[in-house]
């Protein structure tokens, strides 16, 4: 396994989502004796990185931290083998009222029981806040490193311009700055937030991909034109599903995919080891989060990371993504 600063932490290429963990927006579940063999499974491969949230997993759009209990506790005595990454929500979905320095005062504690520990190795705020200065938020995460409750912290979601102005902050106001963006990146999509990549790139700011498998659509499991394969992310008949599908189960994607699957074969690899192994080349990327279901899957995201594509091969993937 290959292991990658993110600030003052070590962390492993690969890392563990916590998004499966209980039940989530897509109707999907491990209860806790699935989520302790994963984390196991994980553990014993090398990972020492696993993401998580105070919203994982969820009960009627409320955040309940089940993802965070479920950690803490299959973790027990191991918990310093552990790089532990978690994020809190810029409000409370039951008080909004509560923001900015508050909120993240509320959302550490909570987060630290549930996990079971003293401290978090790596505190990210999930999503911008446009109604709450940066300065503020950045002045509570300070206390918060100051007092040993946190090592480091990032930022998940922003632009390019949002970190920019965030690592502004820091220097014009004395506080600390954020190590790392966590923001959507694979084969298919770059960020939604125009300049993340740029601005990880131009700062040193250790990009954290999140979705690297496109929801399962570069693993090669999605087939055009047949049915949602049983146990994936869009199984359950939500809503949410259904707008999810639509978008990421589209036929341009199913050709683009086809695409890719393509040049991995002709050069003796799966469109999953692409998929991992181009993550991996980006210098700006720390670790990338890839979730999972069964414990099998692990392995095999540990692995495929292990081709190093050259030069020409990178050139002729930026063409095949145009």
């Amino acid at each position: 396994m290959e292991y990658r600063k993110i600030g003052s932490l070590a962390v492993s290429l690969v890392g563990l989502g916590g998004n499966n963990f209980g039940t989530d927006f897509f109707g999907k579940k491990c209860d806790e004796q699935q989520s302790a063999r994963i984390i196991y499974a994980a553990l014993d491969a090398g990972i020492n990185f696993i993401d998580t949230a105070e919203e994982y997993s969820v009960d009627s759009f409320v955040g309940s931290g089940r993802s965070e209990e479920i950690i803490g506790r299959t973790l027990g005595t191991r918990r310093n083998d552990v790089i532990i990454a978690t994020k809190y929500s810029v409000y409370d979905v039951a008080d909004q009222d509560q923001r900015g320095s508050a909120r993240i005062v509320h959302a550490i504690e909570a987060s630290l029981k549930r996990l079971g520990t003293d401290r978090i190795d790596l505190y990210q705020q999930h999503f911008p806040d446009p109604n709450v200065p940066i300065e503020e938020m950045l002045e509570a995460l300070t206390r918060l490193l100051k007092e040993g409750k946190v090592r480091e912290i990032g930022c998940c979601n922003f632009s390019g311009a949002m970190i920019d102005a965030a690592l502004e902050a820091s220097d014009r106001f004395g506080l600390a700055r954020f190590s790392s963006a966590q923001n959507q990146y694979n084969l298919l999509d770059d960020p939604a937030e125009e300049g993340t990549i740029e601005a990880c790139v131009r700062t040193g700011l250790k990009l954290i991909p999140y979705f690297p498998l496109a929801s399962g659509l570069l693993t090669g499991k999605y087939a055009q034109g047949t049915v949602v394969p049983a146990g994936s992310r869009f199984e359950a008949d939500t809503f949410v599903n259904g707008i999810l599908r639509e978008r990421q189960v589209s036929d341009q994607r199913h050709a683009k995919v086809a695409e890719f699957e393509s040049f991995a074969r002709e050069r003796g690899h799966t469109i999953l080891e692409l998929a991992l192994s181009w993550l991996a080349a980006q210098d700006c990327v720390g670790s990338i989060i890839a979730g999972a279901s069964k414990p099998e899957q692990i392995a095999a995201n540990v692995a495929a990371t292990g081709w190093v594509l050259t030069d020409d091969d990178l050139r002729d993937l930026a063409a095949l993504r145009r």
